[in-house]
């Protein structure tokens, strides 16, 4: 995601790069770049006005122009400006009430508030909480069963509803079921339509009326870009909403949903998802999403990952063994399976600093696509063969490039590169070091690729 407003933002900045001085004619250069970048990145025109302006105001004072390091003081400004348009803090979700909180989740049709129901009802049993959801989906086929199947292999209680009845009617029901259970957050998953109209609205007012929810949660998709900001808007002025949920993260190449929503309708982004998978849901800090538009990486968000499906214990034994002369092949493969269960690599590396500098190599190879291929050659071989490569002669090659499904070049090359990928995975097994100072970012920071070194605009400031 970003990846064009990231590469305006870089060829921006690039214009000031190296300059001991710079004038407002400089400033004004950068700002031209920038408002490219922001409108092709489907930014709203109100705010990408708006932005510059501030920034053009700030950049002109005088510790700016008469700095030594120009280039990074204005980075300082972008940053601190992407901030407080992003909303400036984090908002926390409102759990000050008497159980059940009511979780009240609304959007159009195609958006993933079924999906981002059960994620969000994962996230708050992570955090100790009682979840339960239900459906008064009684428009899109299927929608009810689809809710159940998806708490069903979540673990998360579902109160049963049906399409013969009226959403009030499986409200009103769901509302007296979670209070005679031991519920602390009850999410309701709501119709959408392919379109905002009239009826919609007068469905979701008249639950809403009746549920009071505590949270009026709007999910987004991403890519929608501008027109997100008039489906925000609308739902606001019908029901009022206290935040939004930003789905297809990981697939907008613009982000201009994000940049927008905020600044346009007051209200914070609480959570974004960036994929498929159930921990796929992230909450939403708009300091660490202005340093990834500015190419300084994501190292908390990663760390956090890592910490959803990896126990430290588990951490610092895969590093012992990477740091192993012992390594073997059986140990490479539970690596990569480890790295698997963070996502795909590609998304990984995103969230590294200085990661935009070659955002093109990465969208150019598949990745996770090699991966697998790497995975299907390990998989055809003996466990004794992976602990003992050496035993890999012709014949065995032969073996496993045919069970793999790929030629005996492809098998040699992999081997070939064994060695390299091993010191590639020793850099992967500081994971624990980074998992054990997760608790303070200074620390996590002063990790090696917590530092953005090396040329460019993303430096540290």
């Amino acid at each position: 995601m970003f990846e064009s407003i990231q590469k305006r933002l870089s060829s921006a900045l690039a214009k000031v790069r190296g300059k001991a001085r710079i004038s407002e004619a400089d400033v004004d250069a950068v700002l031209t770049e920038i408002r490219t970048g922001l409108l092709e990145g489907d930014v709203h025109f109100r705010v990408t006005r708006d932005f510059l302006a501030r920034v053009r105001e700030r950049a002109l004072r005088s510790e700016v122009l008469d700095s030594l390091s120009p280039e990074q003081q204005i980075l300082k400004v972008l940053h601190d400006e992407l901030v407080q348009i992003l909303g400036g803090s984090t908002r926390e979700l409102n759990m000050q009430v008497a159980p059940p909180a009511i979780f009240l989740l609304c959007g159009l049709q195609g958006s993933g508030k079924t999906t981002t129901t059960i994620k969000l009802a994962q996230h708050l049993k992570s955090q100790g909480k009682r979840p339960a959801v239900v459906s008064i989906d009684v428009q899109r086929p299927a929608a009810i069963e689809q809710l159940a199947t998806l708490a069903s292999g979540a673990g998360i209680p579902v109160i049963p509803s049906s399409s013969s009845e009226k959403p009030l009617d499986i409200a009103r029901r769901a509302l007296e079921q979670s209070k005679q259970q031991p519920v602390d957050v009850l999410l309701v998953d709501s119709a959408g339509r392919l379109q905002m109209d009239q009826v919609l609205m007068d469905e979701l007012k008249e639950v809403a009326q009746f549920l009071k929810p505590v949270e009026t949660l709007l999910v987004v998709d991403a890519m929608m870009g501008q027109q997100a900001v008039d489906v925000a808007e609308g739902f606001d002025r019908a029901i009022g909403l206290t935040g939004n949920i930003l789905t297809k993260l990981d697939g907008d190449t613009r982000g201009g949903a994000a940049l927008s929503l905020v600044a346009v309708t007051g209200k914070p982004i609480k959570f974004v998802g960036t994929g498929e998978r159930a921990s796929d849901l992230d909450v939403f800090y708009p300091e660490r999403m202005a340093s990834r538009l500015l190419d300084m990486g994501d190292v908390m968000t990663l760390i956090e990952r890592a910490q959803k499906v990896i126990s430290e214990d588990e951490a610092v034994a895969a590093q012992d063994k990477l740091q192993s002369s012992q390594f073997s092949l059986e140990d490479f493969r539970d690596q990569l399976k480890m790295v698997g269960r963070l996502g795909s690599l590609g998304s990984l590396m995103k969230l590294l600093p200085g990661a935009g500098a070659f955002s093109q190599q990465l969208d150019s190879v598949d990745t996770d696509r090699e991966l697998k291929r790497i995975n299907s050659m390990l998989d055809s071989m003996t466990p004794l063969e992976r602990r003992n490569p050496d035993l890999l002669n012709g014949s065995r090659r032969a073996r496993i490039a045919k069970g793999s499904g790929h030629p005996v070049s492809d098998l040699n090359a992999f081997l070939k590169r064994f060695q390299d990928a091993r010191k590639l995975m020793k850099q992967m097994g500081k994971l624990g070091n980074l998992m054990k100072g997760a608790g303070d970012p200074s620390k996590a920071m002063s990790q090696p690729w917590g530092r953005r070194g090396g040329r460019g605009f993303g430096r540290k400031f």
